[in-house]
C-alpha cells in the first residue's frame, strides 16, 4: 500500500470501503459531498468491488434505503451535512429503536462558520437527542480510524453510529495508505430474517428504549476503558519540573489540533523568553456522546480549573459540568458559557493561543509577542477590508428568471419565496427577487401560507430542479390538494450546482454508471394536477416575461419551468461588446441585472455619455449569454455574431452544452 495525498473526505470514503461497506447513499451538501463522489470514482475504476453507491432523492430516502440493506446484514454508509440530518431525522429516531444488523455509520459533516450553510447546527447534540453514539475526529487520519471503529461498535451494539467531522477536517489533506482494491463484505448467509423486532409497535419501542439506555452506559465505559479509549488521549505538559498539574485543557474535533499547535507555540516562545510554563494536563474528547465519564474523571483528578475548546455548541463543557456536579468535584470549568471561548464560528490557532496564554497566567508572553509584531514593517493598507458579497455567476440562467418575473409582476404586490441553492442569491440587489428563505422545499409551502393570509398579493415560489425532487414534491401536492393560488418557478439548470454539480433524478445520471431516463418535472406536475405549466428560456427575456405573465395570471396552482444550463455545464461563447459611441452611461445594464461581467468606468467619456462614464465588459467573466443585450435600452451592447442586432438575443443561452 503506497501513501497518497488525499482530501479528508476522500480518505473517509476509502476508509469506509476498507471497512467493507456494501451500500453507500446520501444527498449532496458541503462539506460532505466528496465522500459519495470518491466512492463512485473507486467503483467506476473497478477498485471497489461489490459496492452500490448513489445520490438518493433526499437524506430521508437515503437513510431508509440503507436501513433495509442493514437489516439484511450489509455494512452501509450514509452521508450528509448537518442540516441534512434534519431531513433524515424521522428515520434515524426510529432506526435506533429498531436497531440494525449490519454496521451502519452516518457520516454527518458540520459546518462551523457557517461557511456554506444556513445554520451552525451541532450534530453532537443530535447524537444525544437521538441517543446515537458519536465520534468527533480531530484529523483525517483519526477520522479514518474512527470510521473503522464505528462499524465495529455499530455491529456490537446493533446501533447506528455517527461520525461527525467538521469542514476543516473534511477538506484538509494528508498522506494515507489504503489497499489498491477493496471488496464489500458478504452479507450473512441467512440475509434478512423475519422477526417482530423489525416492526416498531409501541410495546416494542418501550422495551427498546430501555435497551438503548443500557447500551449507552456500556458504550460510555468502552470509550473510557476499552479499545475506544484511544480516541480520548491525555497528555501532560509544562516546563516546571516536579510541579503537579492544577490546570486542565480539554478540546474536541479540529480544535484539538489548534490547541496542540497553540501549546507548541507557547512553549517555544516561553523558552525563548526564559519563562516557565506551568504544569497542565491536556485531553482530547474524541467520543463526545455518550460522555466518557470514567476517562474524564481520571483526567480531572487533582485539577482546580479546566478550559474547554470546541466548535459550535458547549457539548463537552456541559459534560464536564454535569460530571462535576455528579461527583461533587472541586474543579471550575471555563468555556463558551462564561465567555472564555468563542461562542460561535470556527476556532483558530491564534485565538486559542491568546486564550491559553491568559489562562496559564502568561500575559508576559502576549506582551512580548505584541512588541515584536509592532516592530515589523506596517502593511501598505491597514483599513477595513471591503465586503465581497456572493453573487450569481456571470451567465447564470437564474439571473434571467428572476429578472423576468420581476418584469412580469411590475408594480403588482407580491411575495417572492426563495429556497436553498445558488438561487438564494436572487435576494441581492439589484435583482431583489427573494423575500424569504427557510429550508429546502419550504418556499413552495410558505408561498401557500402567504396566499391564505394575503390573497391580494401574488405569491411566487422559486425552487431548483434538484430541490424540486429532494424536498419540493410534498408542497407541490399540497398546493393542488388545497387549491392554493401560487406560482412555482422551477429554475432548471440541469444540475445540483451549489454543492458541486452533482446529478439528480431530473438528469438521469446515476453514480453507478448507466443513465436512466430523466424524471420529467413537467410530467410530475401534470400527474399531481397542475393545469397551467409553461416553459421558457431564461436567456430570452421577451419569452421569459410572457411565460411569467401567463403563469402568474392563472387562478390556482401554476408553474413556470425556466430551462437553461448552469455555466459549469456549457462551453462559454464569445463575450459581448459595448459600443463606446452608443453607450450613454445610464448604468441600466448594471442596475437591472447585476451581472459581475459588466463593470463601469466613471472616468470614461463618449459621444453619447459625455462625462457620465461608461459600462465595460470583463471578457474574463462574460460567457456571451446575451441577457444584457436585451436589457440595454440604447442597443449599445452587442453579440459578436450579429453586431447590428439590437435586442433579439439570437445567441441567448451562451455556449453549447459541454
Amino acid at each position: 500500500m503506497q501513501k497518497q495525498l488525499l482530501m479528508g473526505n476522500e480518505a473517509f470514503a476509502r476508509a469506509a470501503l476498507k471497512a467493507g461497506i456494501r451500500v453507500a447513499a446520501g444527498y449532496p451538501g458541503t462539506p460532505s459531498s466528496e465522500v459519495i463522489e470518491a466512492i463512485a470514482e473507486e467503483h467506476a475504476a473497478g477498485r471497489a468491488r461489490g459496492v452500490h453507491v448513489e445520490w438518493s432523492t433526499n437524506e430521508k430516502a437515503a437513510l431508509e434505503l440503507l436501513a433495509g440493506a442493514a437489516y439484511a446484514g450489509a455494512r452501509t454508509l450514509f452521508t450528509c451535512k448537518q442540516v441534512g440530518l434534519n431531513v433524515a431525522s424521522d428515520a434515524l429516531m426510529s432506526l435506533n429503536y429498531v436497531g440494525v444488523k449490519g454496521g451502519t455509520v452516518l457520516f454527518v459533516a458540520d459546518d462551523p462558520g457557517p461557511i456554506s450553510s444556513q445554520t451552525e447546527q451541532d450534530t453532537r447534540r443530535f447524537g444525544s437527542f437521538a441517543k446515537v453514539p458519536v465520534f468527533d475526529p480531530a484529523t483525517p487520519d483519526q477520522g479514518c480510524d474512527m470510521i473503522e471503529a464505528a462499524y465495529e461498535l455499530s455491529e456490537a451494539y446493533r446501533t447506528p453510529v455517527i461520525v461527525r467531522p467538521t469542514t476543516r477536517v473534511c477538506h484538509a489533506s494528508t498522506f494515507l495508505a489504503f489497499p489498491e482494491t477493496t471488496t464489500a463484505r458478504d452479507i450473512p448467509a441467512e440475509g434478512f430474517v423475519r422477526s417482530s423486532k423489525w416492526v416498531i409497535f409501541p410495546k416494542r419501542a418501550f422495551e427498546a428504549h430501555g435497551e438503548i439506555n443500557e447500551r449507552l452506559v456500556q458504550i460510555a465505559d468502552d470509550y473510557s476503558t476499552g479499545a475506544l479509549a484511544a480516541f480520548n488521549p491525555v497528555e501532560e505538559g509544562g516546563s516546571v519540573q516536579g510541579q503537579r498539574p492544577r490546570l486542565g485543557i480539554v478540546a474536541g474535533g479540529v480544535s484539538t489540533m489548534y490547541a496542540r499547535e497553540a501549546l507548541r507555540m507557547l512553549a517555544e516562545r516561553c523558552d525563548a523568553a526564559g519563562i516557565e510554563v506551568p504544569a497542565y494536563r491536556f485531553m482530547q474528547i474524541g467520543t463526545p456522546y455518550p460522555f466518557p465519564e470514567k476517562a474524564v474523571e481520571t483526567f480531572a483528578e487533582g485539577l482546580d480549573q479546566i478550559i474547554v475548546f470546541e466548535e459550535l455548541d458547549h457539548v463537552i463543557e456541559d459534560g464536564l459540568l454535569a460530571l462535576c456536579g455528579k461527583l461533587h468535584a472541586g474543579y471550575d470549568v471555563f468555556g463558551k458559557l462564561n465567555g472564555y471561548a468563542r461562542d460561535r464560528g470556527e476556532n483558530t490557532v491564534d485565538d486559542i493561543f491568546d486564550r491559553i496564554a491568559r489562562y496559564l497566567g502568561l500575559e508576559r508572553v502576549l506582551e512580548a509577542v505584541g512588541s515584536s509584531e509592532s516592530e515589523t514593517a506596517p502593511l501598505a493598507y491597514d483599513g477595513p477590508l471591503p465586503m465581497r458579497p456572493p453573487v450569481l455567476c456571470a451567465g447564470c440562467p437564474h439571473r434571467g428568471s428572476f429578472y423576468a418575473i420581476k418584469r412580469a409582476l411590475g408594480k403588482t404586490p407580491a411575495v417572492l419565496c426563495g429556497d436553498i441553492g445558488c438561487y438564494t442569491l436572487g435576494n441581492a440587489m439589484p435583482l431583489d427577487a427573494v423575500d424569504t428563505c427557510l429550508c429546502m422545499g419550504a418556499g413552495i409551502t410558505m408561498a401557500q401560507g402567504f396566499s391564505i393570509v394575503e390573497p391580494e398579493k401574488k405569491t411566487v415560489a422559486f425552487v431548483g430542479d434538484s430541490t424540486f425532487f429532494a424536498s419540493g414534491l410534498t408542497g407541490i401536492v399540497n398546493a393542488v390538494y388545497n387549491q392554493h393560488d401560487i406560482t412555482v418557478a422551477v429554475l432548471d439548470n440541469a444540475t445540483t450546482a451549489m454543492t458541486g454539480s452533482q446529478p439528480h433524478p431530473g438528469t438521469g445520471v446515476t453514480m453507478m454508471g448507466p443513465k436512466s431516463a430523466p424524471v420529467s418535472i413537467e410530467a410530475v406536475l401534470k400527474a399531481v394536477g397542475f393545469e397551467c405549466i409553461v416553459h421558457a428560456n431564461p436567456f430570452v427575456l421577451e419569452e421569459s416575461v410572457a411565460a411569467a405573465k401567463v403563469a402568474i395570471g392563472f387562478d390556482g396552482p401554476s408553474a413556470i419551468i425556466y430551462e437553461g444550463p448552469c455555466i459549469s455545464l456549457s462551453k462559454p461563447g464569445e463575450p459581448v461588446s459595448i459600443d463606446a459611441a452608443v453607450c450613454t452611461g445610464c448604468k441600466k445594464c448594471i442596475t437591472e441585472i447585476g451581472c459581475p461581467g459588466i463593470g463601469f468606468d466613471a472616468g470614461a467619456c463618449g459621444p453619447a455619455s459625455g462625462g457620465r462614464g461608461q459600462a465595460f465588459i470583463d471578457r474574463s467573466l462574460c460567457n456571451g449569454c446575451g441577457l444584457c443585450v436585451q436589457v440595454c435600452p440604447f442597443h449599445a451592447i452587442r453579440l459578436p455574431e450579429s453586431p447590428n442586432d439590437s435586442a433579439s438575443g439570437s445567441r441567448a443561452g451562451g455556449g453549447t452544452d459541454a
